[in-house]
This record gives C-alpha cells, structure tokens and sequence, in this order.
C-alpha cells in the first residue's frame, strides 16, 4: 500500500503520541534509560514514513515528553536527545531506501550515526551546561547502560516494519539507485 502525504502525517502523529506515552510507562517502573523507549517510535516512522517524517518525530517526540511530562529534562538532555533521535529517525529513512529494503542494516547504521550525534551534542550542552562529559561517559551511556534497549530495538524493530508489510501496511523500498 503506498503512502500517501496524509497517511504519513497520521503515522508520525501516533508516533510522536507513543514518544510521549512509552517512556512515562518505562520510567514509572525505573527503566528509560536502559530500553530506550523514545527510540522505538522515532525509528519506526522512519522505516515506514522516510527520512522527512522520522526526522520530524525525533526532533518533536523529545520535546513534546519534556514539555507535557518533564521528561527528559528540558535543558540540556532534551536537546541533546532531539538531535540523536532525528539523527535515528532522518538515517533511518535514508539507509532503508538506499539499501533496498535492508532492515538490519539499515538499523544499525542508523543506530551508530545517531549515537555519534549524541555524543557530540552531549559534549557541547553538558560543557554549556558546566557538566563533566568524556568519552568514558558516552560510552557507558551509549552502550552499556542502552545494551537493553539496544538489543529490543534490534529485535522488535525489523519485526514490527515485516509485520506490517506482510499485513500490506507498509510497504519494502525498493534499491535507490545513485545517478
């Protein structure tokens, strides 16, 4: 089934609603920032909206939850996570096309790229901030601490988007070709 511009804007809105609804339902039993519940959603409307939508939703959904539930803080982990999940939801949208339909790949490439960007926007709003943040930081926060969330995200994602493209909800790129 193609997706129309509407049909999209409908996808990003119920992912932007579960970028405000899922993390209150981990943080209630202590578990945000292990599963990464935010992650989810962004990367979803990714894979099923393309990299305009996913951007949207990883820019918005951090800023939305700040704002209605004071979660993630406003200054300076909000900012710092709209920028790693548009990072998550732009190359999502971008490698999925690219690649044809690649799920996993796709996943990890995005996964790794929005990591860099939170690394780097971590460094700049915590030095703001006059927060200690150092490469042994990012990388407990980025890999050790997300390990959980890491490995659902690599098994829910690619079953959620199957799912929905065996259901004829969403449909398998096929390979971009470079002009």
């Amino acid at each position: 089934m193609k997706h129309s511009h509407t049909k999209n804007l409908v996808i990003t809105a119920f992912c932007l609603a579960l970028c405000v609804v899922l993390p209150m339902a981990f943080h209630a039993i202590g578990a945000g920032q292990a599963f990464l519940p935010m992650h989810i959603p962004v990367l979803l409307c990714g894979f099923l909206c393309g990299w305009q939508y996913g951007a949207v939703c990883g820019l918005l959904g951090p800023l939305l939850s700040s704002l209605l539930t004071g979660m993630p803080p406003i200054f300076p982990i909000a900012p710092a996570m709209m920028l790693e999940l548009c990072a998550y939801g732009l190359l999502t949208g971008l490698f999925y096309r690219r690649l044809g339909g690649n799920l996993y790949l796709s996943l990890i490439g995005a996964m790794l790229g929005g990591r860099v960007v939170s690394g780097i926007a971590n460094a700049v709003l915590m030095g703001i901030a006059g927060k200690p943040y150092g490469l042994s930081m990012f990388l407990s926060a980025a890999f050790v601490t997300a390990l959980p969330g890491i490995l659902i995200q690599l098994v829910a994602i690619p079953l959620l988007v199957a799912a929905l493209q065996k259901a004829g909800l969403a449909e398998k790129p096929k390979r971009h070709r470079a002009a």
